[in-house]
């Protein structure tokens, strides 16, 4: 407790919303008491820049961040996404929403008990105002969204309508994006989106960049906030609407997040008892409770440890020649050790191919049910096939035939690069065993660590020869998955496109995979539906354009118990999943927290 009662003593005062009104602030003390505060590790790295949601800089994960289960603490959203059963749950909405008989537009009621923090309440105008921001301003949500979104209109102060784009035939152009959105679109009120208008007279560089220190927003810990360059502290809106919706506020007062150096001093402070919820890579993590007998737990007891909704994979670039031979991409593949990055890389917290086999989806039961694992058993691999490797290598013909030792193809030694960020640790760990690989199929793959910035420079633009082999993630969770696995995989949409930060980022060429990509979101048949992931997974077995290496958490979800406890657990009776009790419907968890010494 010494360091962070230290930091927290050079609290000044509190830096709260402008706009609202002393009785919706809560004053946050300059030394938070501990059985209070709920302190988080591996959320915030660095000073919050912004409270903007309209903005692309805000270095404010804590608070604006996410992926389909947004972070609901400060901002709210009309739904919570359940990463355990891929559901949609009323927050600011009130009950499910309702399709027309077209399936064209949705409907959903506010629940009328929703108000900000500044007392005035959320209406249905304030969801449209917010989309039309979006849109207006060119932001990412309104350039992405309004691909799939014509029109967000308020029917009446209760009743907000989304309109699908529609193709040519007259349908949505991808019904699943629909109800993405409303699980995503943060809400603030409409009067203070006029204002931060009219302040911008239409400029969209002011609009975005205004630091919005005075927004209103309606989440559990919008009564107030203190930021500095060592922490950021949010404070619980007692005020707070949502005991109607949760029965009591959450139990901590305070959230609070210091600003550590890196991974280590975040473990260091986890281990002292002085972080609560780490969200950040923690190698070997059952050795803090096995070896060092501290109160700490995973959201799993035993290996993978961690919910595995990503799959970080290596890409083959089919700008490279010799990687247009499907020998060659399958031969490395099937001679990976993924066992082997799992115990180095990932030090377990992962669910290995044999729990697992491979295919295009996460772990959870519902996108492991979504195609026939039986019709594609032939065609998976769990690695280590050295001698089938080479045995494809030399049926195609692609040998070495000078005798030093490497294989050539065209005339010419095969010779790869195997490429992921600078620093990103397991990454590295993974590209290593990659490289190794090559080395026992007669293959020379060297490895290359430019950093960040570098690395997505070069391999978004679709013409690139500088990199071979190359680490992104593919996979995830929220109402277009596992679609958009299948899309970010290998959809012909992304060839030759600049800039390219969504998906197939290889060059990847199949007209029928295209026609099943379309298919996907127009299919309601259940056994049609089952029927074209099958084929997808059955074509990307087949030409292997990438190959997953890993399984891995969008959230790592590791807690210390000496203060407080009653976390979500696999299997317990509350059903929330290991988000950090920040995202989507994890941020239930916080509701049912217990102090361990009340």
């Amino acid at each position: 407790m010494k360091k962070v009662s230290v930091l927290l003593a050079l609290m000044l005062a509190l830096t709260a919303v402008a706009a609202a009104p002393a009785a919706a602030t809560a004053v946050i003390p300059t030394e938070l008491p501990r059985n209070e505060t709920l302190y988080f590790a591996g959320q915030q790295w660095g000073t919050v820049l912004s409270w903007n949601i309209f903005g692309s800089n805000q270095n404010n994960s804590l608070v604006i961040g996410g992926a389909a289960a947004s972070r609901e603490i400060y901002f709210e959203t009309l739904y919570m996404w359940n990463d355990l059963d891929g559901q949609l749950y009323p927050l600011l909405a009130d009950g499910q929403p309702e399709w027309n008989a077209e399936g064209t537009a949705v409907t959903i009621k506010i629940n009328p008990a929703a108000h900000f923090n500044n007392g005035e309440p959320v209406t249905a105008n304030d969801v449209a105002a917010v989309w039309n921001a979006h849109v207006k301003y060119q932001t990412g949500t309104g350039i992405n969204g309004s691909t799939y979104i014509s029109e967000v209109t308020a029917i009446d102060d209760a009743t907000v309508e989304f309109k699908a784009a529609l193709n040519d035939k007259g349908k949505p152009v991808n019904p699943l994006e629909v109800p993405n959105q409303l699980c995503q679109l943060r809400i603030t009120s409409a009067a203070w989106i006029e204002a931060l208008d009219a302040k911008a007279n239409g400029d969209a560089d002011t609009f975005k960049n205004d630091p919005a220190y005075d927004i209103v927003a309606s989440g559990p810990y919008a009564g107030g906030y203190y930021t500095d360059e060592t922490k950021i502290v949010l404070a619980r809106d007692d005020s707070y609407w949502g005991v109607a919706l949760w029965g009591k506020l959450p139990a901590p007062k305070y959230l609070a997040h210091i600003l550590y150096a890196d991974n280590a001093a975040g473990r260091a402070a986890l281990e002292a008892g002085e972080v609560d919820v780490s969200q950040q890579f923690n190698s070997d993590v059952e050795k803090m409770w096995l070896e060092k007998g501290l109160p700490i737990s995973t959201y799993i007891d035993e290996p993978p440890y961690q919910l595995g909704l990503v799959q970080p994979s290596a890409i083959y670039n089919y700008n490279i020649p010799v990687l247009n031979e499907l020998a060659v991409r399958k031969a490395i593949a099937i001679a990976v050790d993924y066992d082997q990055i799992n115990a180095n890389a990932m030090t377990h917290q992962s669910a290995t191919f044999d729990q697992i086999p491979r295919s295009l989806f996460n772990t959870t039961e519902g996108q492991q049910a979504v195609y026939d694992h039986d019709a594609v058993k032939d065609l998976q691999w769990a690695g280590k096939d050295i001698e089938g490797a080479k045995k494809l290598l030399d049926e195609a013909g692609i040998v070495d035939s000078d005798g030093d030792g490497w294989r050539e193809y065209n005339g010419e030694k095969i010779s790869l690069n195997a490429v992921c960020p600078n620093g990103w640790s397991d990454w590295q760990a993974s590209m290593e065993v990659v490289a190794a690989t090559g080395k026992e199929i007669g293959i020379e793959i060297t490895t290359f660590y430019p950093e960040a910035g570098e690395f997505y420079a070069v391999f978004q633009n679709p013409d690139q020869t500088q990199y071979a082999i190359y680490m992104q993630s593919i996979g995830g969770s929220g109402p277009t998955y596992p679609w958009n696995s299948v899309r970010a995989a290998m959809s012909g949409e992304f060839i030759g496109q600049q800039n390219n930060g969504s998906g197939n980022w290889g060059q990847y060429v199949n007209p029928r995979i295209d026609e099943i990509i379309t298919a996907i979101p127009q299919t309601t048949d259940e056994a049609e539906l089952k029927a074209l992931y099958t084929e997808a997974v059955q074509i990307y077995l087949t030409d292997i354009p990438s190959f997953q290496l890993m399984y891995r958490p969008s959230l790592f979800h590791t807690v210390n118990e000496s203060v407080w406890t009653n976390y979500p657990e696999e299997g317990d009776e509350h059903g929330y999943p290991p988000n950090d009790c920040t995202d989507g419907y994890g941020i239930g968890a916080l509701y049912d927290l217990e102090l361990v010494n009340p």
